[in-house]
């Protein structure tokens, strides 16, 4: 094949550039303290113990032989990752790996910023069940009734079945995707309604129901946008207000944030987006659109989010919701199948499992390039967030998961033979 000379720059430009990302990954894994020995060896453990993940049967390989973290970054192109371990409700240690941007070759910290993409509707439905327990939200009425900016457009499906904020939250109401997220006019920023209503500047379909509310499981970016505008409406303050003073604040997230742009000192720390070829991304985030994936944060802010709702579930801690609303939280409202996988949904949250060693996780996928996977086991507090800045961070991460469950002897550990 025969490349002019600008193509043929940009290939070279390119090859070094990942040839001088190989070299980082090599000796830039991180954490943010010294560890005690036994800490030192789990790390270790979990860091040259990864298990090849097939793509095409979503199974593992090859238990018996083991690869390091730093290879298999490598293998899928993904620049970045930071990692935090849960045990016993505590954060036990963290750990980043890699480059924030190829193009600047700026270290990965483990005070860097991440997309946490689709798993920022975990903390919608936190945020939403709180002011349900508070009695100024009713998971089972009718949301048009909350509604004052802009109301779901009556139709046929709607005609004896409502669309409620239990429905929104466990992607049972009707309303339609998009998938890929929201995209807008070049050099214009929509505002909330115009999402909703697929007004120019904003690019895609407005919010309509599609079938019958209750009838079947469609995950819907979308159905959170209609949260976030039932919650301002509710509030009358902006979702990103409600975040910080009802979760982030309390829970002493002090490097999360709904608001994007980020500020210019965040900027500096944030994690830039990759394709599946390692090519750097301008971030493709929606700054009015929140609720369903716009939070950034760290792996340990996300982790104090997930300590926080499993002591809830065990009578511990009421700061955000009490014991009787994170069950209702962890209650498993229908089964879901996802690529393969037997899971079930809750209010808000996914869950793996049955029985009293159930957990609860939630992935995130943000375009062109930023992955999230958070998983906790509210019985035994164990749990694991990992973030990346790679399109293939998804799979990386589910083999990152491999060792950790091993290690620290999750009870769902069954599922690695998946």
């Amino acid at each position: 094949m025969l490349f002019n000379g600008k193509k043929r720059k940009t290939l070279f430009l390119t090859m070094a550039l990942f040839c001088v990302f190989l070299s980082i990954l090599s000796v830039a894994c991180r954490g943010d303290k010294p560890f005690k020995q036994e800490i030192v060896r789990r790390i270790d453990k979990v860091e040259n113990g990864l298990v090849e993940l097939d793509l095409d049967t979503m199974k593992y390989v090859d238990p018996a032989k083991r690869m390091t973290l730093s290879e298999r970054m490598a293998r899928y192109k993904v620049p970045g990752v930071s990692i935090a371990v849960i045990d016993n409700d505590k954060i036990e240690w963290t750990k980043a790996c890699g480059i924030l941007n190829i193009e600047s070759g700026t270290p990965v910290t483990t005070a860097s910023l991440f997309e946490a993409a689709s798993t920022t509707k975990l903390l919608t439905g936190a945020i939403v069940l709180h002011f349900a327990e508070q009695g100024q939200l009713d998971l089972d009425k009718d949301v048009n009734s909350y509604l004052k900016s802009w109301k779901i457009p009556d139709s046929e499906f709607t005609r004896e079945q409502k669309i409620t904020l239990r429905r929104l939250l466990t992607h049972q109401s009707g309303i339609n995707r998009p998938d890929g997220g929201f995209s807008e006019a070049e050099g214009c920023e929509p505002t909330l309604l115009q999402i909703l209503k697929g007004e120019f500047p904003a690019q895609n379909r407005p919010a309509i129901v599609e079938y019958v509310p209750g009838s079947k499981w469609q995950y819907s970016n979308m159905g959170y946008v209609v949260i976030q505008q039932i919650v301002e409406d509710v509030l009358g303050k902006p979702f990103t207000e409600v975040a910080r003073e009802t979760v982030f604040d309390p829970l002493g997230m002090k490097s999360s944030t709904l608001v994007y742009p980020l500020n210019a000192e965040d900027q500096k720390k944030e994690a830039v987006p990759h394709d599946a070829e390692g090519k750097a991304h301008k971030p493709g985030m929606t700054p009015a659109a929140v609720a369903h994936g716009g939070l950034m944060t760290t792996p340990s802010d996300l982790a104090l989010l997930t300590i926080e709702l499993m002591r809830a579930y065990q009578g511990r801690s009421g700061r955000i919701i009490s014991q009787a609303m994170a069950k209702q939280m962890f209650h498993r409202e229908l089964d879901i199948n996802i690529m393969g996988f037997a899971l079930g949904e809750g209010v808000g949250v996914i869950l793996r499992g049955e029985g009293k060693d159930f957990s609860i996780l939630h992935p995130g996928g943000n375009d062109p390039g930023a992955t999230c996977w958070l998983e906790g086991v509210p019985a035994s507090g164990k749990g694991v967030v990992i973030m990346s800045n790679g399109a293939l961070g998804d799979v990386l991460s589910l083999e990152i998961l491999y060792p950790v469950i091993e290690e620290y002897r999750w009870a769902t550990g069954q599922w690695l033979a998946h």
